[in-house]
C-alpha cells in the first residue's frame, strides 16, 4: 500500500471513530457522511475501504473478527491499535497547533471578483449570503437542540467551530458588499471586459517578418 494513503485528510476521521468504538467499514461510511457534507462530497466506499486497508498495513487498526447483520454479509470488524491511538493524538496535536493555509473554491473564486463587474460580485455575494445565511441558522439549531439534550458541549465543539467561521464569513460578505456600493472598494471599468481577439492572440515576429 502506497505511504501516500496514509496522507490522506480522512485518516484522521477513520481513527477518531474507531476511538469511540470498533466498526466495520460499511458502518465508519455511513457514519462519516452522517456528520459531515464535506465528508459526503469525498468519500467513497472505495477511498474508505482502501484507507483502512493502509491503516491495518501501518498496524494503526487491527481487525476484530467478522460480524453479520441478518441477511447482510459478513463484515471485517477494526479496532484501534496502540499504535494508531499514539498517531491519532500525534496528528490531533500537530493540527491544532498549526494554522495551515487551506484553499477553497470560495477563496479560488473571489481572487477573480473583478471578472464579475461590480454589479455582478454583488449579486454573486448576496445569493452566497443568503444561502450561508440560511444553512447557518439550521446548523446553529441543530447545535442548540443537542446541547439542550444533554450532548456535552466538547463532543459538538466541531460544529460549534463551523458555525463560527460562517458567521465570520457572513460578517466578511457583508462588508465588501456595502465597500462595493459605496465605492469604497474600487472597480476598473474594464474588470468585466474580456480581451479582443487581438489580445488573446500572440504575436509572432518571425511569422509576420515572411508574410511582409
Amino acid at each position: 500500500m502506497p505511504r501516500r494513503a496514509l496522507d490522506n485528510p480522512i485518516v484522521l476521521a477513520v481513527l477518531g471513530l474507531l476511538l469511540e468504538q470498533p466498526s466495520h467499514p460499511h458502518q465508519m461510511l455511513a457514519e462519516l457522511h452522517q456528520r459531515s457534507d464535506s465528508h459526503a462530497a469525498l468519500i467513497t466506499r472505495g477511498t474508505l475501504y482502501n484507507t483502512v486497508a493502509a491503516l491495518a498495513e501501518a498496524g494503526w487498526v487491527a481487525s476484530q473478527g467478522r460480524q453479520r447483520s441478518g441477511n447482510r454479509p459478513e463484515r471485517t470488524v477494526y479496532a484501534l491499535t496502540r499504535a494508531g491511538h499514539d498517531e491519532l493524538v500525534r496528528r490531533l496535536d500537530s493540527h491544532i497547533r498549526t494554522p495551515e493555509r487551506e484553499f477553497s473554491q470560495f477563496l479560488g473564486a473571489v481572487t477573480y471578483l473583478g471578472a464579475l463587474g461590480a454589479d455582478g460580485a454583488v449579486e454573486a455575494l448576496t445569493e452566497r449570503a443568503r444561502r450561508l445565511g440560511q444553512r447557518t441558522s439550521a446548523d446553529e439549531e441543530r447545535l442548540a437542540q443537542a446541547l439542550a439534550a444533554g450532548v456535552p458541549r466538547l463532543h459538538v465543539i466541531e460544529a460549534e467551530y463551523a458555525v463560527c467561521l460562517a458567521r465570520a464569513e457572513l460578517a466578511w460578505i457583508a462588508s465588501v458588499i456595502d465597500d462595493i456600493r459605496t465605492g469604497s472598494l474600487t472597480w476598473p471599468t474594464a474588470a468585466a471586459t474580456p480581451p479582443s481577439p487581438d489580445h488573446r492572440t500572440e504575436r509572432n515576429p518571425a511569422r509576420d517578418a515572411d508574410s511582409a
